[in-house]
């Protein structure tokens, strides 16, 4: 991913221990610092729940990317326990993301339009954030990267997770280390879904005996997929009650681009090979 998954320590951090800055805990927590992000543009009340529910969601992000980087970790040491506790850790993140939705959905249209003007052409779309999570689920695409060539090392970050495996490229190549003919080669372009893909995963669904374990792979991944399926839904249901179907901030097609995004389901072959089972 380019990254490892313990990161370096801050040394702004060791600085913020010394004597005559709050208590330990608003030391550990960087609370002075976090409670200072928050800046309204405008005078109207909803914009504060819109900068902290955005803000949240941002560190979720990182936690969500954290613990899919643990699980990839895990499957390339052929580690399914830790693969799968990662999974599951990932999963309870992801349902605090759509969760996350409620403090914004009953934000009306009025309230939403009166300080819409203040975010320019600012959108959530562009959170480099939430797009290394799209990279990792497969949904890769190297024209996002154009929005951060002005900011180098976001790009090179992009770049380097665009060129990366995703979480289910590692996955089928655990498959493939099995016996199991799953493992497409790792591209830069969107995950595309192969008939030997889904023939493997009903290979594994079908011999629990040999498999049993995959199988429980199988469908740890599902959990992160319908996951994602309802962090997109509630992302459209959320957008639609607040602003209905303008264009987006950032000039996407707003509803239209939402809706097609919540289609299109990621990890496809876990769900077609239901058919066959």
């Amino acid at each position: 991913m380019g990254h490892d998954a313990v990161s370096t320590p801050n040394l702004s951090f060791v600085r913020a221990e010394e004597p005559g800055h709050g208590t330990p805990y608003a030391r550990y927590a960087r609370l002075e610092e976090l409670h200072s992000l928050q800046n309204p543009r405008s005078k109207v009340p909803a914009e504060l729940s819109f900068i902290i529910t955005t803000q949240v969601m941002e560190l979720l992000f990182d936690l969500l990317r954290h613990e899919w980087t643990q699980a990839q970790h895990a499957l390339r040491e052929d580690d399914l326990s830790q693969a799968l506790a990662a999974l599951r850790r990932g999963a309870h993140v992801q349902d605090v993301l759509v969760s996350s939705w409620d403090l914004l959905a009953t934000m009306t249209p009025l309230e939403f339009g009166a300080f819409r003007e203040v975010l320019g052409e600012a959108s959530g779309f562009q959170s480099s954030a939430f797009l290394k999570l799209e990279f990792l689920l497969g949904n890769k695409s190297e024209h996002l990267l154009r929005m951060y060539e002005e900011v180098p090392q976001t790009h090179a970050e992009l770049a380097d997770a665009l060129r990366a495996p995703g979480l289910y490229d590692d996955a089928l190549a655990l498959l493939a280390r099995r016996g199991l003919p799953a493992a497409p080669e790792p591209s830069e372009q969107r995950y595309q879904p192969s008939a030997e893909v889904e023939e493997a995963w009903r290979r594994v669904y079908t011999d629990p005996s040999a498999y049993g374990d995959l199988a429980a792979l199988g469908e740890a991944l599902l959990d992160t997929a319908e996951r994602v399926t309802r962090w997109r839904q509630r992302h459209y249901n959320s957008v639609k009650r607040a602003m209905g179907d303008k264009p987006g901030t950032g000039g996407s097609s707003g509803l239209s681009w939402l809706k097609r995004s919540a289609e299109q389901d990621v990890f496809p072959e876990l769900w077609t090979v239901r058919s066959a089972l």
